[in-house]
């Protein structure tokens, strides 16, 4: 499946970047994401002038911002009777659990557009009642007076026996032949009714309009082959994606922990290292850490709701480049989660912003250049415009304009400390075990005081970290995951492991199906809990499913158990809740040739003033990234900057360049 000449093309809230690779030839380009995604890209695929061969691999936000923004197709739930107020009742979760008061936000279904079906199958399977098919011709006419875009089916029990699901949605059809429609069977044929139901429900939310933005968006490309990212971080082609289109909900940042890890397998020589990914963009931070591997997960959380599908584990907070500062009531200063997004955009841009934002205060600090926005290509930042707007957020916190401005950073800095917090001490992993790896427009810019709080000592910043996420969709694999409800103690599957064998096979003809191909390697995993659990952890089955690899996947599990939550209990049975099966084909890669080690010393362009503390600027060397090869190294404070970002290097910190012309930083104990 590698293909020699590629485009990943990813949409940020601010920026829609582009990477074209061809052999070792890469070519990047990033343009303001307008307000119709598609036309941005057409744009810029017009710029950038690659060849009508070249494939493109796509991340895009259409499914993320249509579940944020409440903005999804007319959607319908067909259920069994008894159990229309299922996505209502949910899970009796209080996000605050001391505030008294709690508003949730209304279901993506409401009440008049939940529809029940006599119909109902045991826990075994067994037919209990028989699908009342008049009730669902009923239905379908109720359907199309309401002008129902799209149906989630969810019948219980579905998982055991597809049937009833599938009668259902052939009735429908023959009605409403145009109606989207999607089967808990197809989606997600797992036991725990409501995460079920709400995951369908979500694919139908989003199915028509991400349908009708990769339609509109495969004819504007013309004849190139084309795919896109999942939130598990692999690739689909576009007619699964049009179909199963919650899988596109954390398709964005998932490319970004794909490249991060693809590039610090080259450049710190391991194929596992051990990696904190940061990716600040211009409207939110997104973070992983990849314990020498990317990390999944098979439950994610978006807008309060359970998405139940593979998924990258990400944390994201509204902290980035156009985060808004402002000060409250009590003279406390806030930044984000507001964004000034792409238009109007942060003050400096002057295109009618007048929120200070991160990227304001940083011009004014003097870590940004502003002749050389977009490497001088665009428009120079009007610093004089940021300035002003700070002046007036200063007078209100008693401060002068860069105090102010040291201020926003600081507080935006703590927010994305938390973060990384999150994704790492939280859940039991030290981060000073780990490598820093910065990218995104903003990322470098404060990755070493990010760093510095939490005691990590070694960056790795990429050649091109601005446009990391689209470069990352390249390295992706062409991926498909599928999965099945296998309620069982772990000690009777291991006595008669022909039942595991057996799902095995049926769903690797699923996934083989669906990836058009035989050769495709394989990774099992089995969830797992303590008997009375009532969540499980996911955890690798070695294949095939002997008695020896069940009882293997029983240790790991004490294991993971134990480093998940601080104890494990190896003396307590252990059942396994279900089987997942992912099938990967690789997908493009692209190679970078190791640069000889340069012989002359690196040499700044010039000398710049830049505020690291309240006391005053310092005046540091300005570095030019296109001057740095293998082999340069200099100390901080400096500056580097280049098209697609600047990398601040503090005092305290050494930068060297290594053969594939990424930068590496070390705290200097000197």
């Amino acid at each position: 499946m590698s293909t020699p000449r590629a485009i990943g093309i990813d949409v940020g809230g601010t920026f829609t970047d582009f990477v074209y690779v061809s052999g070792r030839a890469v070519r990047i380009l990033k343009v303001p994401t307008s307000a119709v995604q598609s036309e941005g890209i057409v744009e810029g695929l017009a710029a950038l002038a690659a060849p009508a061969g070249a494939a493109i691999i796509h991340g895009t936000t259409t499914a993320t911002n249509a579940l944020l923004e409440m903005r999804g197709a007319r959607t319908a739930l067909l259920t069994t009777q008894g159990f229309a107020d299922i996505l209502a009742i949910g899970r009796q979760n209080r996000p605050e659990l001391y505030r008294l008061a709690q508003h949730r936000s209304p279901p993506l279904v409401p009440g008049a557009w939940r529809f029940e079906a006599p119909e109902r199958l045991a826990a075994s399977g067994q037919v209990l009642l028989a699908l009342d098919e008049d009730a669902v011709h009923r239905i379908a006419e109720a359907l199309g007076s309401a002008a129902i875009e799209s149906l989630a089916i969810v019948f219980l029990f579905s998982f055991l026996d597809a049937t009833h699901e599938r009668r259902a949605a052939a009735i429908i059809r023959e009605h409403l032949p145009g109606i989207a429609l999607s089967l808990s069977t197809d989606i997600l044929p797992e036991y725990r009714e409501y995460e079920r139901t709400a995951t369908t429900v979500i694919n139908a939310y989003v199915q028509p309009l991400v349908a009708r933005y990769l339609r509109r968006l495969s004819e504007a490309v013309g004849e190139r082959t084309f795919r896109v990212m999942q939130s598990s971080g692999g690739t689909i082609d576009v007619r699964q994606a049009r179909e199963q289109a919650a899988r596109l909900v954390l398709s964005g940042p998932a490319g970004g922990v794909v490249g991060a890890f693809g590039l610090a397998r080259q450049a710190l020589a391991t194929q596992a290292p051990r990696v904190l990914t940061f990716d600040m963009g211009g409207t939110s931070t997104d973070v992983a850490l990849c314990p020498g591997r990317i990390p999944h997960t098979a439950e994610s959380t978006v807008a309060g709701l359970p998405l139940r599908l593979p998924s990258t584990w990400i944390h994201t907070v509204g902290a980035g480049g156009g985060s808004k500062a402002r000060v409250d009531a009590g003279g406390i200063l806030h930044v984000g989660p507001e964004s000034a997004g792409a238009l109007p955009g942060p003050v400096c841009y002057g295109r009618g912003g007048t929120s200070v934002t991160v990227t304001d205060a940083n011009l004014v600090l003097g870590r940004l250049v502003a002749d050389q926005f977009l490497g001088g290509t665009a428009a120079a930042l009007d610093a004089e415009r940021a300035r002003v707007a700070l002046r007036e957020l200063a007078a209100s916190l008693g401060l002068e304009p860069e105090e102010a401005a040291l201020g926003v950073v600081r507080v935006a800095n703590a927010t994305m400390e938390r973060a990384l917090r999150r994704v790492s001490l939280e859940r039991g992993h030290d981060p000073r075990d780990y490598v820093l790896v910065p990218f995104g427009g903003a990322g470098p810019l404060h990755a070493c005081e990010l760093a510095g709080a939490l005691g990590v000592r070694q960056l790795l910043v990429p050649r091109h970290p601005g446009v990391l996420s689209a470069l990352g969709l390249l390295m992706a694999d062409v991926t498909d995951d599928a999965s099945q409800a296998l309620i069982s103690p772990l000690a009777e599957l291991a006595d008669a492991p022909g039942r595991v064998a057996e799902l095995v096979r049926e769903l690797k003809a699923r996934v083989t199906g669906a990836l058009g191909e035989a050769n495709v390697r394989l990774e099992a995993f089995i969830d797992l809990r303590y008997r009375g659990q009532s969540y499980e952890l996911e955890t690798p089955l070695g294949l095939p499913a002997l008695p020896q690899s069940l009882e293997a996947a029983g240790a790991l599990f004490h294991e993971l158990h134990r480093r998940r939550y601080g104890y494990a209990a190896p003396s307590e049975p252990v059942e396994a809740t279900a089987l997942r099966l992912r099938g990967s084909l690789p997908g493009t890669r692209p190679e970078y040739a190791e640069q000889p080690e340069v012989q002359t010393p690196c040499t700044p362009t010039g000398m710049r003033d830049v505020w690291f503390e309240s006391r005053g600027p310092r005046s540091v060397p300005l570095y030019r990234r296109e001057d740095l090869g293998h082999g340069h190294a200099f100390a901080g404070p400096a500056l580097v900057v280049q098209y697609d970002s600047t990398l601040v290097v503090p005092p305290g910190w050494r930068a060297r360049i290594d053969a594939w012309h990424n930068a590496h930083l070390d705290r200097d104990d000197g």
